[in-house]
């Protein structure tokens, strides 16, 4: 899905004086048949309510005491919440949204197990005044389509029977390329800067974006792997660890167009790989870290957190409509039916 920011595409730019196009007609100067070349005008821009750029707020500042308490679902059983990138991942999300309530949740725990996703959801419903709403959005922590975890996931909040919302990442290719580009960059494997064209004497020439989720994982990250390739300027394709084209068969491919040292860029937080996943990249080529805790990922959980708020709040605003014209229409049934027994009563008393 794509962001629609509403800008027209005519800047307004002020006609100068002498300036000639590429097609060397002057500004002013007719074209051929007579026509003026077109004036551009200012477009008027109505002034936005939300701020914009990379850094505006997708949760309000504030928040009832009724909003749902956002819960991060980590991939396996036996992950450290509190400790390593899945704990600073979550220090990060608390620390930039603090009137969030953040939790985290161990996927794949057993359900009597606090820290499992049941465990969590249940203790959440017992902390919260009763409501109408969910008690919690629950995102998973992937960066990549994952049908069987999600599967997973589902299953699990509703063998707890709490309430919850299950969202993933919105609009995350961007995002999870520039992080991609950053830790290749930390292992001297691309530059850190497209604009400044220096060159690293370890910068590899070929770019394979290993994912984990078979092949709708591999189908969505397609665009993060085009959005990497424009970054750095180089071959990127796109491989599955746990299902095809496998490594191997993608750097057989680079290989083939010529390219000789290949880097692989492991699209994952860490997580949700197994450890034959892992194994599956070590085929002599030179592996980045995986994206970790890294920043993006915890503004693209508050971005999917805030949304689902939104979608929230346009439900409930369209009930209250809902419920308005309902008790309209009861009044007009009302007024109705009270005129009519006026009216029978008015000719009963005539003669």
């Amino acid at each position: 899905m794509t962001d629609q920011q509403g800008f027209a595409d005519q800047q307004g730019y002020p006609e100068q004086p002498g300036f000639a196009d590429q097609r060397g007609f002057a500004g002013g100067q007719s074209y051929p048949g007579g026509q003026m070349f077109p004036q551009r005008r200012p477009t008027h821009r109505p002034p936005s309510l939300r701020p914009g750029g990379r850094h505006r707020r997708d949760i309000p500042v504030s928040l009832s005491q009724d909003a749902p308490a956002l819960v991060i679902a980590v991939p396996g059983a036996g992950t450290d919440l509190s400790a390593g990138s899945v704990g600073e991942l979550l220090t990060i999300v608390r620390v930039d949204n603090p009137a969030v309530d953040v939790w985290g949740a161990l996927m794949d725990a057993a359900p009597d197990h606090p820290d499992s996703v049941a465990g969590v959801l249940t203790a959440l419903a017992r902390s919260r005044p009763e409501g109408d709403g969910p008690v919690a959005v629950v995102i998973p922590l992937i960066v990549a389509p994952h049908p069987p975890l999600v599967r997973r996931l589902r299953a699990a909040i509703a063998a707890s029977g709490v309430d919850a919302k299950v969202s993933g990442f919105i609009n995350s290719n961007g995002m999870v390329a520039e992080a991609l580009h950053i830790r290749l960059a930390e292992a001297g494997l691309a530059r850190a800067d497209r604009v400044r064209l220096f060159s690293i004497v370890t910068a590899a020439d070929g770019i394979i974006v290993a994912t984990v989720g078979g092949p709708d994982a591999v189908q969505a990250s397609n665009v993060t792997s085009v959005m990497l390739a424009a970054r750095l300027a180089l071959p990127v394709f796109t491989a599955s660890l746990d299902s095809t084209p496998s490594v191997g068969e993608v750097a057989m491919r680079l290989k083939e167009m010529g390219v000789h040292r290949i880097a692989v860029a492991p699209c994952i937080v860490g997580p949700e790989a197994a450890k034959s996943d892992l194994d599956s990249m070590t085929i002599g080529v030179e592996v980045a870290a995986p994206i970790g805790a890294h920043s993006n990922i915890a503004k693209l959980a508050a971005a999917s957190y805030g949304h689902v708020l939104a979608k929230l709040e346009e439900a409930a605003e369209e009930l209250e409509r809902q419920q308005a014209l309902e008790l309209e229409r009861q009044q007009a049934l009302e007024l109705e039916r009270q005129q009519a027994l006026e009216l029978e009563q008015e000719q009963d008393e005539q003669p």
